[in-house]
C-alpha cells in the first residue's frame, strides 16, 4: 500500500514536469520548473523523516510557484530595520490597549485557568496575542496569511540564508498535518511559516502547543484558549518566573559609568548602590536578581534594567525590540502606565488619530493604498517618503506633525 502511494506521488510530479515541458495550457504549465523540481526532490527528505507520501501530496497540492511576497518580506524585518520608537509606536496604540482590556474581560475564565496552570501573567499573553496577530484580526481578515507549505518552500528554494530553517520548519509542518491537528487546507500562517493567533513556527508548535479546551486537538488557528495556553506553555518551559516583571524603566545618575551598559551579573541591589533608580519611584524587589542595563535609543532615551523574564520573552522572537514592546504593552494593559522618559524621536509625533488622518490624506493624494489603521508600518512610511519627495521635502517618512501639516 505504501509502495503504491509512493508510486502515485512520484507519478504526479512526473506528470507535472511533462506538463511544464509540453507547454500545456494549464495552471501546472505556468508553474516554476525549478521550484517544482525542488518540491519533488524534497519529497525524499520528508519520507526519511516519517512523512507519508499521501500527506506530502495533500499539503503541496496546487503549490507550483514560489511566493514573491515571502521573499520581499524576508528582506524587511521591522525588528531589525525600524527605529525602536517606530517599532513601539506602531504596536502600542490607544485602540490596541482598549481592545486588549476588552478581551481580558471576555476571556477572563480562560485566562484565570491559564495563569493558574502555567504561572504566566495574562497581560503578557494578551500583549503577545496583539503583537503576533492583532488579537486574531489578521486571521479574520486573511491579511498576510498564506500557505505555510508554499511560504517555507519559497524560503528553502530562494533564500539561502533561511533555507536550512525553512526545511526544518517544513518537515515539522508536515508532521502537524500528519498528526491530524490541522487539515492540509488549514495549514496557513505568515511569510515565515508562523501559525495561528499566537504565531507559532512549526517546531515550536510541536514542542509547546497544548490543547486546553479539551477538543482533542492542539489548535492555535481557531481556538483562542489553545493559542494563549500554548504561548504560556512556551514561556513557562523556557524559564518564566511567576510573579515577576520583565524589567524596569530606570533613571541613571549624573556621571554614570556607561561602560556598565550590557554587562551581565550585576544585581538589582548593586545597581541601586550605583545610583540607578526606578523611573516611577520605589525600590527594587528581590535585590538579589541580576539585571542588564539597556538603552535601546541611546543615552538620550529611556533606560531599562532587564531581568530574566525579558530574555524568556526573546525565546518567542529573538529581538530586543520585540521583547521590550511586549513588556511595555503588558504594563499598559495592566494599568501600570507608559514610559516616564519619551523616545528621542527628533520630531513631534502624531497620536493614533493623527496617524490615521495622515494615512487618509496620503491615500487622497494617491500615495497610499493600504489599510487605514494608524500603525504607520512600511507601506505608510513608503507612501510618506514618496509624498515628501514629490513636494521637495526631506524624505524621512516619519509620522510627524510636520508631515501632517504638509499633507493638509
Amino acid at each position: 500500500m505504501r509502495a503504491a502511494a509512493a508510486t502515485a506521488g512520484r507519478l504526479s510530479f512526473v506528470l507535472l514536469a511533462l506538463a511544464l515541458l509540453a507547454g500545456m495550457p494549464t495552471a501546472a504549465a505556468r508553474a516554476d520548473a525549478s521550484f517544482v523540481k525542488w518540491i519533488r526532490d524534497f519529497h525524499s527528505q520528508a519520507v526519511k523523516a516519517g512523512i507519508a507520501t499521501s500527506t506530502y501530496n495533500a499539503v503541496f497540492a496546487g503549490v507550483t510557484t514560489p511566493d514573491p511576497e515571502v521573499l520581499e518580506a524576508a528582506r524587511y524585518q521591522p525588528e531589525f530595520t525600524d527605529e525602536v520608537w517606530e517599532y513601539v509606536d506602531a504596536r502600542i496604540t490607544e485602540s490596541v490597549v482598549r481592545r486588549g482590556r476588552e478581551l481580558a474581560r471576555e476571556y477572563q475564565p480562560w485566562l484565570d485557568r491559564i495563569e493558574k496552570r502555567f504561572g504566566v501573567d495574562r497581560h503578557v499573553l494578551l500583549a503577545i496575542w496583539s503583537m503576533e496577530s492583532s488579537y486574531g484580526e489578521a486571521l479574520r481578515t486573511g491579511k498576510g496569511i498564506r500557505s505555510v507549505a508554499r511560504s517555507l518552500a519559497t524560503l528553502a528554494h530562494g533564500d539561502p540564508r533561511r533555507a536550512k530553517f525553512a526545511r526544518t520548519q517544513l518537515i515539522a509542518a508536515l508532521k502537524i498535518v500528519q498528526n491530524g491537528d490541522v487539515a492540509p487546507s488549514g495549514l496557513t500562517g505568515s511569510w515565515a511559516g508562523a501559525m495561528g493567533h499566537t504565531q507559532f513556527i512549526p517546531t515550536s508548535y510541536l514542542a509547546w502547543a497544548v490543547d486546553i479546551d479539551g477538543d482533542g486537538h492542539r489548535n492555535v488557528w481557531t481556538s483562542v484558549p489553545d493559542a494563549l495556553a500554548s504561548a504560556a506553555n512556551l514561556l513557562q518551559k523556557n524559564g518564566w518566573q511567576t510573579g515577576r516583571t520583565w524589567g524596569y524603566e530606570v533613571i541613571l545618575p549624573p556621571g554614570f559609568d556607561h561602560s556598565l551598559e550590557g554587562k551581565d551579573g550585576i544585581t538589582l541591589a548593586r545597581w541601586q548602590q550605583l545610583g540607578v533608580r526606578r523611573a516611577r519611584g520605589g525600590g527594587f524587589p528581590r535585590g538579589e536578581d541580576r539585571a542588564v542595563l539597556k538603552l535601546p535609543a541611546g543615552r538620550q532615551g529611556p533606560a531599562f534594567l532587564m531581568v530574566r523574564n525579558f530574555y524568556v520573552l526573546k525565546r518567542y522572537n529573538n529581538a530586543d525590540k520585540y521583547a521590550l514592546a511586549v513588556g511595555l504593552l503588558a504594563d499598559e494593559l495592566a494599568g501600570h502606565g507608559g514610559l516616564v522618559r519619551d523616545w528621542p524621536r527628533g520630531y513631534e509625533p502624531l497620536d493614533e488619530a493623527g496617524r490615521m488622518l495622515a494615512q487618509r490624506l496620503l491615500a487622497r493624494h494617491g500615495f497610499y493604498h493600504d489599510e487605514v489603521d494608524g500603525k504607520f508600518g512600511p507601506a505608510s512610511k513608503k507612501a510618506a517618503i514618496a509624498f515628501q519627495k514629490s513636494r521637495g521635502l526631506v524624505p524621512d517618512g516619519h509620522p510627524s506633525r510636520a508631515l501632517l501639516d504638509s499633507l493638509r
